[in-house]
């Protein structure tokens, strides 16, 4: 067992290996404060089957035991993954994929496991920096090792690692990977981050980026263990070059389509003719031939950005394509927009609900409730494909996630907006950036459905090209540049400054001076987004939709709760069931009434205060009799709230029996004279001088 470990923001970050997983390829404990992580590297010795992409998975699981608690619900074990569990598991993805070399090809498994949870210290950082170090101290071929870390703006300081109560009231919450001069990963979310801050974030991160490399080196060269070869080719190189020759020039010409379909048809036809063409030649190679076809596609696709400034579909490298903004496009719905980028469109949908459709989310953490969710969905027929429909992929969940924390910082204050708030993307056609159609799409939504967010968000997605110490970067990228391209750079925002940042790169890391600039230019692109979409909708409308619930909140004090729900629930079952409102109550005296009308919603919420109300001395009353004594009349002045009137007072002549004068259930008017120390009270009827009949004598 080796262990190697330094001090980070004051707690101790280590890393241990020999003890756990041994028969893993490697296998690492990564301790921070006392949550622990335990992540480990497998691959199979062989290659499989031809294969056109490199078959890794990454999969994080946290077992309830890590907060010693024991998993809900019928089941008593751990299920399918939560959607923490697949962010943490693509957010561990997304940079240590890129240092794989491009020719390996044998399946690759990373698992992490959180075994001990302190509740202070995040672990999916610890996930990202198990997995460099598993795959960096085995002998899987990996270029790396990388260090994550996340910077956190609090109270206006950059804290390294700030712990998860720190992080409530963060301002910017980035996660950073990288390798020692360069950037690989980010993802985010901030209150309106200035672009100025998120470089700072980034150089503060750096010099502890750098320790944890080191960290792992050091651990690296304690296990010496030797890396497994790779082949220098995959297609062999005469079936390179057949391939090369007879198609190089027709799908050079097929890359000037500027369609997007019918430009992936001519390159489809290219290559089914070259395969039956060397069928006989080369049996079986339709794999290795169709990747020879994409290459050269790539190479072409990627001259003509870098020489030419030339881009597949004709724009200039800044240029944003053109855009479509349509608000109300259903009719039944709270919210509802359409928003097209090209060849790329979303259709958002807002849902408004209340209290009880709050999303319950039991992590090993805590259970909290969430009263905003965005949800996206990537259909088959939107890229023309056939699939069946399953479940939410990957995919989806962290697009959905990724849109979601661009829009969260923007929306209303729940005191002030005490809705369930459901955003649903379907993305209707697809050809790149989708989920920052999403943002797009889902702030136009928002505001057509009434929510007071504070300021409309937008989003775009920056490419790059680099050979080199040659680069371009791109505005808005299509789908083949991102595919033949070297960077995914999602940013977005409002006019104020940067809600969302994701950085994905297929290449080992780009300096920051590259990332700035493209930070600089994605700040200023989404801000001529923004400007489109105010033509259709600047603000949010005034009022909501009629089709969606009326909900007010308010409270009562603490003692009266009881009273409001009455002996074993009658009043409030009285109440939600003669004013057709639903009622929650909480243990701090907050209530919440949501109705389907205003004037059934008022009406609820009268008779809720009117139970609260105190009867108060000198005030008049519309009461009704409840019981009649000798010596009296019993008036509830208010819900459950009765006084006397004493048979002397209910009438301005002497009374002989008081039901000369009221019966059972009339209505009358009194005033209170007085409440004594038992609480009783005292009241008058008020009556017009009448002249008193001749039985009174």
């Amino acid at each position: 067992m080796h262990r190697v470990e330094l001090n980070i923001n004051g707690r101790v970050l280590s890393l241990e290996t020999g003890l756990v997983a041994r028969q893993a390829s490697g296998g690492v404990m990564v301790r921070y404060g006392d949550t622990v992580v335990l992540s480990s590297a497998v691959c199979r010795k062989e290659a499989g089957d031809w294969q056109d992409f490199f078959p890794l998975i990454v999969d994080y699981r946290e077992l309830a035991y890590a907060a010693g608690k024991i998993p809900g619900g019928f089941f008593k074990r751990e299920g399918r993954p939560r959607d923490k569990e697949i962010l943490t598991s693509r957010l561990i993805d997304r940079p240590i994929r890129p240092f794989f070399p491009k020719n390996f090809r044998n399946d690759t498994q990373i698992t992490s496991f959180l075994l001990s949870a302190d509740l202070e210290n995040e672990s999916d950082v610890l996930g990202i920096i198990g997995a460099s170090a598993a795959l960096t101290i085995s002998a899987i071929p990996f270029l790396g090792p990388i260090g994550a870390v996340r910077i956190g703006k609090i109270d206006g300081a950059f804290v390294v690692n700030p712990l998860l109560t720190d992080l409530e009231r963060a301002d910017l919450n980035l996660v950073i990977c990288g390798t020692k001069d360069l950037i690989v990963m980010l993802e985010g979310t901030a209150k309106e981050s200035s672009v100025e801050e998120i470089i700072h974030a980034l150089k503060t991160a750096q010099p502890e980026i750098i320790r944890i490399i080191e960290m792992q080196e050091e651990l690296q060269k304690f296990v010496n263990k030797p890396k497994m070869l790779v082949p220098e080719e995959m297609v062999p190189k005469e079936l390179t070059a057949a391939v090369r020759e007879k198609t190089t020039a027709a799908i050079i010409s097929a890359n000037n389509i500027t369609d997007k379909e019918e430009r992936n048809d001519t390159i489809m036809d290219i290559a089914e003719k070259i395969i039956t063409e060397l069928a006989e030649k080369y049996p079986d190679s339709r794999g290795p031939i169709l990747e020879v076809i994409d290459s050269i596609a790539q190479e072409d696709t990627r001259r003509r950005i870098i020489e030419e400034k030339k881009r597949l579909d004709g724009r200039a490298i800044d240029e944003i394509r053109p855009i479509s903004c349509a608000i109300g496009v259903l009719p039944r719905t709270h919210g509802s927009a359409l928003f097209t980028r090209g060849q790329t469109q979303c259709l958002a949908v807002t849902t408004l609900g209340t209290k009880s459709d709050e999303q319950i989310i039991d992590d090993v953490e805590m259970e909290r409730s969430k009263s905003f969710m965005l949800h996206y969905n990537f259909p088959p027929f939107a890229t023309g494909e056939v699939k069946p429909l399953r479940g939410p992929s990957r995919r989806d969940i962290g697009h959905g996630a990724l849109a979601e924390r661009s829009l969260e910082p923007l929306l209303p204050k729940e005191e002030s907006f005490p809705y369930t708030i459901r955003v649903v993307s379907d993305i209707l056609e697809s050809n790149g950036s989708s989920s920052m159609a999403t943002v797009c799409g889902s702030s136009l939504s928002l505001m057509d459905a009434g929510v007071p967010i504070k300021a409309p968000v937008a989003g775009i997605a920056m490419g790059l090209v680099k050979e080199n110490e040659n680069y371009i970067i791109l505005t808005d990228i299509l789908g083949a540049e991102d595919h033949y391209g070297d960077m995914d750079f999602k940013v977005a925002g409002t006019k104020q400054g940067i809600t969302g940042i994701q950085l994905d790169l297929k290449i080992t890391g780009i300096p920051l001076a590259i990332l700035v600039e493209a930070l600089n230019r994605g700040f200023k692109d989404y801000h001529r987004i923004l400007d489109i979409m105010a033509k259709t909708i600047d603000q949010p409308r005034q009022s909501l939709s009629q089709y969606a619930p009326r909900i007010v909140v308010f409270k009562v004090p603490v003692d009266k709760i009881g009273e409001v729900i009455g002996p074993g629930g009658k009043m409030i079952r009285k109440i939600i069931e003669e004013t057709k409102v639903e009622i929650d109550i909480e243990d701090d005296g907050s209530v919440t009434i949501s109705a389907p009308s205003t004037e059934a919603l008022e009406a609820g919420k009268a008779r809720v205060l009117s139970i609260i109300q105190e009867v108060e001395a000198g005030k008049t009353y519309l009461g009704k009799v409840k019981r009649i004594t000798k010596f009296g009349a019993f008036v509830e002045v208010l819900p459950g709230k009765e006084g006397l009137v004493h048979i002397s007072r209910l009438a301005p002549y002497r009374v002989k029996r008081v039901e000369d004068v009221v019966k059972l259930g009339d209505k009358i008017e009194v005033k209170c004279i007085g409440i004594d120390d038992l609480g009783r009270v005292d009241l008058a009827r008020i009556v017009p001088d009448v002249e008193k009949p001749k039985d009174s004598e």
